[in-house]
Order: C-alpha cells, then structure tokens, then sequence
C-alpha cells in the first residue's frame, strides 16, 4: 500500500454534506485495508480565483494509505460527484500525521498576523524617513 495526500473542495452550498462525503471516502479507504492517518476539515474558505462562477469552498484534506484499487475508487467518486469543484491526490514516501501549517496558524491565532502587519507598518514608515532624511 502506498501513502497519498489528497485535497478536495466541495461547493460551499453542499457544506452540510461533507461529513456524510468524508464517511463515504473513508469507507472506499478502509474496506481494503487502508489507513486514513490525517484528516482535516479546513472548512470554507476563499478561492484565488473563481471556479464555476464561485468564489468560496469547503476544504477537506486527508493523508492516507490506500491500495491502487482504492485510490481509483476514491478519483472515480470525485470526478461523478457534482459537489466536489477540484481535487487532487498526491503520492506521499510515509504516512504524514503532524497536523498541517493552516491548523497550527489556526491554532496560533492571530497573533501572528497582527505581528507580521506590525512589522511591514514599520518597515514602511522607516523606508518613508529614509527618503525624507535623502531630500
């Protein structure tokens, strides 16, 4: 068995659905023996640029171990439901357990962010004093 990482984005109207999706895939997963060792709702979120005239989806991503059978099964369910807007699966060397850099900033908060705007608001100022002090 080989590990995949795999990230699908559903249509932010089928939001409600995705449990009963994850349930679905996780069953294609394990009924030949497979793993599911990550799974992350990521929940909705803005696109980068629209798909099907829409502009936010419901993010899931989920590493797991699977036979090549099941990872056909998997991509055959994602591209016959209607709901699903993108996926794509991605061969892994090991099985990846961590959580991901958007959970950890999640868990993070803010903070962080309000620090790195911090610090560019003070790069800016700084840049302007310096072409006050050159005139």
């Amino acid at each position: 068995m080989r590990h995949y990482e795999i990230v699908f984005l559903t249509h932010p109207d089928q939001s409600n659905q995705v449990p009963t999706m994850i349930d679905r895939y996780r069953q294609i997963v394990e009924k030949d023996g497979g793993f599911i060792h990550r799974l992350e709702d990521w929940g909705r979120r803005q696109l980068a640029y629209p798909i099907q005239k829409v502009y936010k989806a419901h993010y899931v991503l989920m590493n797991i171990e699977c036979t090549s059978v099941a990872l056909e099964e998997l991509n055959n369910a994602f591209r016959f439901n209607d709901a699903i807007l993108r996926n794509i699966a991605i061969r892994r060397n090991e099985a990846i357990t961590e959580p991901s850099f958007l959970v950890k900033g999640e868990e993070i908060g803010h903070h962080h962010d309000s620090h790195s705007n911090y610090s560019r608001h003070n790069r800016f100022e700084s840049e302007n004093e310096d072409e006050d002090s050159n005139t």
